[in-house]
């Protein structure tokens, strides 16, 4: 027996008879086990025993005719429900030996990988496709793996997903994978590079096609809408000298700015995920999150500047308020997007986005961020920041509206109008309607679905009639005052 025979049989009797596969460094560990199992392997070989199966195989580049290498484990290791597997001839380009060799590893039980499922269960066998030496990633023929998937009664997407090895935390992402359900018993996944695969049935319930569609055509008519009237809410404000000298207004448009450039870029998403161009589809991406960034953080100083004005009742004489408030609306967003675009060039954070519409398992491609993560850990946090923040001055303002509209002489319902159209005026200029998200946390609630799409797709529409109502009160309080002054003067 020679020296990588003995170190073959002991490693191999290390992880078969290993207790822990739950280990931080397990997975690290066991790929470089398996990259030794195929670099000692002197012709084709096929190992059953332990926990996993793995299958050497020799690939000659020079006499492949075809762009796929196909792989059938089925028949390698007498198992008709393995997974078919195809690896391009891309991932081999550039090697200066003739032969390769290409180790498939098949586990026996997925115990290892359950660190990361979140509200997601493996559905199929977990499979590594492992090269020694190299790393293959970014390929433009993608590998193909058809993997059978187990019949389940708990509902759900499938997606296919990669064990992520190199963080400190193991966990599943879908970055470079797509999915296509063949049958109800068979998903084929295409993914850039190669490492450890899996079929994941996620527990969400999704959009079904026709109120995607529906809901499409909301969204698509209010952001247009919105757009238009943002632009004129900039337009009015440019012509405008007096509205330029009015910080109030400043801070509005400033809001409208952001909620164009989101409208715009939002309208742009799912036509750009169809162009097939990566880097397109990244920049509408990253300005489809810094445009929302930038409209949860002026909504914000909105309720900020709101809170000086009738709170704390004073006028504000802060140095360069507005450039700073500007350096806030602007900056912090741009600083949060460019730390992800630094993780996105060593690992993909925008691009394409597939959603699966539940009543048919199709995928809507859109550009967005593509994984959940992100989404999660710097969206929701940062809106729940903002969200709070509007909702208790929100109650502060309106509790003051209320108090002040009470002393007043008027008739009682046409307080009460007045005090309700005020309210619901400050809630869009304020954001709080984006609240209605946390209402379909975890599951499809339809009703709130369409009032989320309807009064946030519209936010621009409803900021520019604010303005125009405001404006045309300030010009009233003007004309009356003018009047009161010259009815006085005649009287003397």
């Amino acid at each position: 027996m020679n020296t990588c025979d003995k170190n073959f049989t002991i490693e191999m009797e290390i992880f078969h008879n290993n207790t822990m596969p739950n280990a931080s460094n397990y997975n690290r560990d066991e790929k470089e086990f398996i990259n030794n199992i195929i670099n000692c392997a002197e012709k084709p070989v096929t190992d059953k025993s332990g926990k996993f199966a793995i299958v050497v195989v020799m690939i000659d580049v020079s006499i492949m005719a075809d762009v796929y290498m196909p792989i059938s484990t089925s028949k390698l290791l007498n198992d008709p429900n393995a997974p078919h597997i195809w690896i391009p001839l891309e991932a081999f380009l550039n090697v200066l030996e003739a032969e390769t060799k290409v180790g498939v590893v098949v586990y026996n039980s997925d115990e290892q990988f359950t660190l990361g499922l979140g509200n997601a269960i493996i559905t199929s066998e977990v499979v590594r496709i492992e090269v020694p030496g190299r790393a293959i990633v970014n390929l433009n023929d993608q590998l193909i793996i058809q993997f059978p998937v187990k019949k389940t009664t708990k509902n759900g997407t499938y997606s296919c997903q990669f064990y992520d090895e190199k963080g400190t935390e193991n966990t599943w992402k879908n970055d470079g994978c797509s999915t296509e359900q063949i049958s109800d018993t068979v998903v084929n996944c295409s993914c850039n590079h190669m490492t450890a695969f899996a079929v994941l049935l996620i527990d969400i319930q999704n959009i079904d096609e026709q109120q995607w569609e529906i809901m499409s055509y909301i969204s698509y008519i209010g952001c247009s809408l919105s757009a238009v009237f943002s632009a004129f809410s900039i337009l009015s404000y440019i012509v405008n000298s007096n509205a330029r000298k009015e910080v109030s207004r400043r801070i509005h448009v400033s809001l409208s700015a952001a909620l164009f450039l989101l409208n715009i870029s939002f309208m742009l998403s799912e036509w750009a995920a169809t162009l097939n161009i990566n880097e397109v589809c990244v920049f509408i991406a990253v300005m489809i999150h810094y445009s929302l960034l930038c409209c949860f953080t002026w909504m914000a100083i909105e309720a900020l500047h709101l809170y000086l004005l009738l709170v704390r009742v004073f006028n504000i004489h802060i140095k360069h308020y507005m450039v700073k408030l500007s350096l806030i609306g602007w900056g912090v967003p741009a600083l949060l997007v460019g730390c992800l675009l630094l993780v996105h060039s060593s690992g993909s954070v925008y691009g394409t986005k597939n959603i699966t519409l539940s009543d048919t398992n199709k995928t809507n491609a859109i550009c967005w961020t593509t994984s959940d993560v992100i989404p999660y850990a710097v969206n929701i946090s940062y809106f729940i920041l903002v969200f709070l923040f509007n909702s208790v001055i929100l109650i502060l303002v309106s509790r003051l509206i209320f108090r002040l509209r009470i002393s007043d002489n008027r008739p009682k319902s046409k307080t009460a109008c007045k005090n309700a159209s005020t309210v619901l005026g400050l809630m869009c200029l304020l954001g709080t309607t984006w609240g209605l998200a946390f209402f379909t946390s975890g599951y499809t609630n339809y009703p709130i679905l369409y009032l989320f799409c309807i009064f946030n797709s519209t936010q621009g529409f409803y900021i520019f009639l604010w303005m125009c109502l405001k404006g045309r009160t300030k010009k009233q309080h003007k004309n009356m005052t003018t009047a009161t002054t010259d009815s006085h003067k005649h009287n003397t």
